[in-house]
């Protein structure tokens, strides 16, 4: 898979997550000590050589799931350009507890570095200790474990990278100025609540002067609701200009309504999608652009972080900084966060770079 080949401007903003980053109810061996082990246990030495023979393994929420092959498969390239050997575990159902076994074998088998990304954010934290205790770095990649039971998390995106991308796709497809409205997933949704607050502010630069936000609305995450609510919203707002919605299944749903009906080329559509719901409606020009991050390069850059800590470079402390091959230079943000960037933008342009 090819990725994108830009550069990642990289945020400071730390990011609200929809899961619990409460603490697990595990110590660490020296009970004296206010943080974790792995991160008291040596300072980091930014010049050491990256280790070559590292053994790196992938434990993601499930296998067989088409984003998470994607991400993983980052993580195996990224494996191969720091010599390391490479090893995929995993359950076939996302339950709880599923990954607890399997963090159990990885320690067995004397790992150097876990990837995870965490079914619960609790449930694994014992585990994870264990395997800290074992000498083990542990990296947590797209859905964070408990903040002591690993010593870094890959985030996607921050909140405010997500809302400003939404802001300033919306501006541009709009044409500058217009009336917009925003079709999301359920009125509670954490993350999609975020998203839609930083975008709110943000049109209320003056650079947004000419957008006019005049209705949010909730399709549930659900196809034929989405798609109803995308109909309902041209029913009411006649002069919509564009639709933002920063779900998947929302941005699909609205972009099938408009590319079969009088709408086409009159009402633009962004938000939040995968390359491959969307690309018909990139190819028969429903839709100029949308955006999401890649998976691939959040395994990528989950492979680097745990090299780096398996080589002495970090410790996981706020303010560290590693390379990451082709993505470049990061700095490790509060808890131990590595943001991967703000999201990608998929146009006609760079659609068929991407399978996922």
């Amino acid at each position: 898979m090819t990725h994108h080949p830009n550069r990642f401007i990289r945020l400071a903003v730390a990011s609200v997550v929809a899961l619990s980053l409460a603490a697990c109810g595990s110590t660490t061996k020296d009970s004296t000590s206010s943080e974790p082990d792995k991160k008291a246990a040596g300072k980091a030495d930014p010049d050491a050589e990256l280790k070559s023979g590292l053994k790196i393994a992938f434990l993601p929420k499930q296998l067989n799931n088409p984003y998470t092959d994607v991400e993983v498969g980052g993580g195996k390239v990224a494996a191969e350009e720091v010599e390391g050997e490479y090893t995929l575990v995993g359950p076939n159902d996302a339950s709880a507890s599923s990954q607890v076994s399997y963090i159990n074998t990885l320690i067995q088998k004397q790992q150097d570095v876990i990837a995870i990304a965490a079914n619960d954010p609790d449930a694994v934290c014992p585990s994870l200790n264990q395997a800290s205790e074992a000498g083990i770095k542990i990296v947590s990649f797209d859905s964070d474990a408990a903040k002591d039971c690993r010593d870094v998390f890959i985030n996607q995106a921050t909140t405010q990278g997500i809302g400003e991308f939404l802001a300033q796709s919306a501006l541009k497809v709009a044409g500058g100025k217009g009336e917009v409205a925003i079709l999301s997933a359920t009125a509670n949704a954490t993350n999609q609540n975020a998203w839609i607050a930083v975008l709110n502010e943000e049109l209320k630069k003056p650079e947004y002067a000419g957008l006019k936000l005049v209705d949010t609305v909730y399709g549930d995450d659900d196809d034929q609701k989405s798609f109803t609510e995308a109909q309902g919203l041209l029913q009411a707002h006649p002069d919509l200009k564009a639709i933002i919605s920063p779900t998947t299944v929302g941005i699909a749903a609205a972009a099938r309504y408009i590319s079969s009906s009088s709408y086409k080329g009159k009402v633009a559509i962004t938000g939040l999608g995968l390359p491959n719901q969307m690309r018909e409606y990139i190819k028969d020009r429903t839709v100029e652009e949308f955006g999401l991050w890649n998976p691939a390069d959040i395994g990528y850059l989950a492979t680097y972080a745990g090299a780096a800590l398996a080589s002495g470079q970090i410790t996981g402390a706020e303010g560290e900084k590693f390379e990451a091959g082709k993505l470049g230079s990061y700095t490790i943000g509060v808890d131990g966060e590595i943001v991967l960037g703000p999201p990608t933008t998929f146009n006609a342009a760079n659609i068929d770079d991407f399978d996922f």
